[in-house]
């Protein structure tokens, strides 16, 4: 009786027919009962408690990593791209001697903002020490490298004047670290491909001065290249008025099937033509398989938080079995009942993906500082630029995808649901107060 006199008061409370219009008055007051904690409904606000948690780390784990992937993929294409030529021209049937009417013609191309004419060898580093490095020498103008802003605008010691004048070269900061030099100083290079002698090849040995150090923010680059005049390079690598290829940089690089024609009807005889994305095919392809695995495996995460609604709310109608009894004989229909069971779930699937979404915003917008204080705390460097390639942990989110990850949180959240709701709704009353 007493819990049928605590049932009708809050029918009162409601002021409204039980049977009332979907998600009525009554309903809603019904639903937010119990989702409040009582004493002897502990156990059961534990585990609303845990889906909450469940779907709002969900929520919040798969925004964060899909942003870092994005940033991931943005940061290394801007990277690749800002030094390297979407379009890699090489000769065929002879050298390219012409390369710099060649590269005049390809500039004046719609859509192509620059044609870089380049002479590219390997060569082993050294600086006072005596510590020796792997280094890739790239020989371009001097006009062109100032209109290579990714390493023109990135000078971080020194300066372009002894490189516009023939006189230096510009060397990765990472690689300069590692030679132990700074600008000013002299690095030696020894290339395998020099003078040729009665004894056989010699290797060439050269020593340059360091007229600036460039930091890119890409780690293998800023290890590796250094940069020499094209008229040097030529003579250092025995390529006398040639060049190995003309790098395009195109203002979309999308664009690349669209200007191929264009570009071949530019060049006026053969020529074997690549493109960024066949350069870099394999690693962007790895990059997206991660994103679509990580993307499955996380999604997990909210599924097993919305299974935790269901055996919460599977719970609460085993315990509210007398209130439902008393509600349907009061007049409340079996969809009022499945309507307050549907709300009370979906009320926890609605909140936590919210939270989610805000815990994943706030991580997002500060994750460089959050990667450093980590660092800070455990004593060890998170995210190392030599194992990752990139100096700072980005992210960057994107509209569809986090929209996409709150329809899924809540379609999974109003179909776990289903289930207790319709029960609850099955629910005879004779039965449930003949057990009470």
């Amino acid at each position: 009786m007493a819990k049928a006199a605590k049932v009708t008061e809050t029918v009162k409370q409601a002021d409204v027919i039980p049977s009332a219009g979907p998600f009525s008055a009554f309903e809603r007051m019904v639903a937010w009962r119990y989702l409040r904690s009582r004493r002897k409904e502990a156990f059961i606000s534990v585990i609303a408690g845990f889906s909450f948690v469940g779907i709002m780390l969900g929520v919040a784990t798969l925004i964060i990593v899909m942003a870092v992937m994005n940033g991931f993929r943005t940061e290394l294409i801007s990277r690749i791209l800002g030094i390297n030529g979407h379009m890699i021209i090489q000769p065929i049937d002879q050298p390219l001697n012409d390369y710099a009417d060649l590269a005049k013609r390809f500039s004046a191309i719609p859509g192509v903002t620059m044609a870089l004419p380049l002479v590219e060898g390997q060569a082993l580093a050294s600086g006072k020490q005596g510590a020796g490095s792997g280094a890739l020498v790239r020989g371009i103008r001097s006009e062109d490298l100032e209109k290579l802003k990714e390493v023109s605008g990135n000078i971080r010691s020194g300066d372009l004047t002894g490189f516009a004048t023939g006189d230096g070269v510009l060397v990765g900061s990472r690689l300069a670290a590692s030679l132990g030099l700074a600008a000013g100083d002299r690095i030696t290079l020894v290339s395998p491909e020099g003078d040729v002698t009665p004894m056989g090849v010699s290797p060439r040995v050269k020593s340059y001065v360091i007229s600036g150090i460039f930091e890119i923010g890409m780690s293998e680059y800023d290890a590796s290249i250094v940069y020499m005049p094209l008229a040097e390079a030529q003579a250092y690598f025995n390529a006398d008025g040639l060049v190995q290829s003309i790098e395009l940089f195109l203002e979309h690089p999308e664009s690349v099937d669209e200007l191929r024609p264009k570009v071949e009807e530019a060049a006026g005889r053969q020529i074997f033509i690549t493109d960024w994305r066949q350069r870099n095919q394999t690693f962007f392809s790895a990059l997206q398989v991660e994103r679509n695995v990580m993307f499955m495996i996380l999604t997990l995460i909210v599924l097993v938080a919305a299974l935790n609604i269901i055996s919460g709310l599977i719970m609460l109608v085993k315990d509210k079995g007398s209130d439902i009894a008393i509600l349907r004989t009061m007049g409340a229909s079996a969809g009022a009942i499945m309507r307050i069971f549907f709300m009370t779930g979906a009320a926890i699937g609605i909140v936590g993906t919210i939270a989610g979404v805000v815990l994943g915003v706030l991580v997002c917008l500060n994750i460089e500082s959050i990667r450093q204080f980590f660092s800070w705390i455990s004593g060890t460097v998170l995210f190392d630029p030599e194992l990752y390639f990139l100096s700072q942990l980005p992210a960057e989110m994107s509209l569809g995808e986090t929209v996409t990850v709150v329809i899924m949180a809540l379609v999974l959240s109003f179909i776990a649901t289903i289930f207790p709701a319709w029960r609850a709704s099955r629910l005879d009353p004779v039965q449930a107060l003949r057990y009470e």
